[in-house]
């Protein structure tokens, strides 16, 4: 019998954070949160209740962006265990391009940022992630 604690329901990883300027999104806030988790599942293979978003939005003179981007411009940092393979950040990075399109974000004004945690790194209830069954596989 595994006697390793299991992953609960109210624990989430990866957690995501998405950054642009206000205004384009307007009332669509969550509609661009549930874009972005269904990104998430598609590239990373996450269970659907997988759920950690946060969507902030900055004034524009409170976020400088690269010449030649839009008002949509969106950073997009998602910190998730180390492990998962080339092609499922691929797919990630092409999920996440799709799914903003339909808000018309321009795939040049996405920027992903991935910071790769080891679970050990990972706290969840007072234990390493590590030490934790996750329920999924880490390695797609």
């Amino acid at each position: 019998m595994d006697d390793t604690p299991k992953f609960g329901e109210n624990d989430r990883m990866p957690a995501t954070r998405i950054e642009t300027r206000r205004g384009w999104i307007g009332t669509r806030r969550l509609d661009v949160i549930e874009a972005v988790q269904r990104a998430l599942l598609i590239g990373l293979k996450l269970p659907e209740d997988d759920r950690c978003i946060r969507l902030l939005e900055y004034e524009h003179d409170a976020m400088i962006v690269p010449k030649g981007r839009g008002p949509s411009y969106t950073v997009i940092e998602i910190t998730l265990f180390s492990g998962r393979s080339l092609d499922a950040k691929r797919r990630l990075y092409a999920a996440l391009a799709g799914e903003l399109s339909a808000f018309d974000v321009p795939a040049r004004d996405i920027k992903t940022i991935l910071v790769e945690v080891p679970p050990e790194n990972w706290g969840l209830r007072g234990l390493p992630a590590s030490e934790i069954n996750l329920g999924y596989k880490i390695d797609v």
